[in-house]
């Protein structure tokens, strides 16, 4: 009985690694308006997938201290096939919400949103 249930919390949590979703896990961002850039992790929250700055830097690639680490960048997003994600965005450098759309390809992660008909290219995010 004992082998029988560590089996099956083997299986189970085999189960769960390999269904993580492509999306999650870090992604590098280009510059913004600024000239800053960071890190964002992905990861899920509730049923949907969000991405959270853990990681600041300025335009010459140092560490950049800021009240947004911790903040949520992507909220609300999940997966609509082929790669592709919709949800919400905020731009720390306009702060502004995006109704977004990801394009994940690969180690690349297409970023562009809209807000009342206002539409900005959020550049290409790299996997890290």
């Amino acid at each position: 009985m004992k082998n029988t249930f560590i089996t099956l919390a083997a299986i189970v949590g085999f189960a769960g690694a390999a269904a993580a979703d492509p999306l999650e896990g870090n992604w590098r961002t280009p510059r913004d308006d600024n000239g800053n850039s960071g890190i964002v992790q992905v990861a899920p929250c509730g049923a949907a997938l969000c991405g959270t700055l853990i990681q600041s830097f300025d335009s010459s690639g140092n560490n950049l201290e800021t009240a947004n680490i911790g903040r949520q960048i992507i909220f609300d997003t999940t997966p609509q096939g082929g790669g592709e994600y919709r949800g919400q965005v905020w731009a720390p450098d306009r702060d502004k919400t995006y109704n977004s759309r990801l394009q994940l390809n690969g180690n690349q992660l297409s970023v562009s949103g809209c807000v009342l008909g206002i539409c900005r290219d959020g550049g290409t995010w790299t996997r890290n």
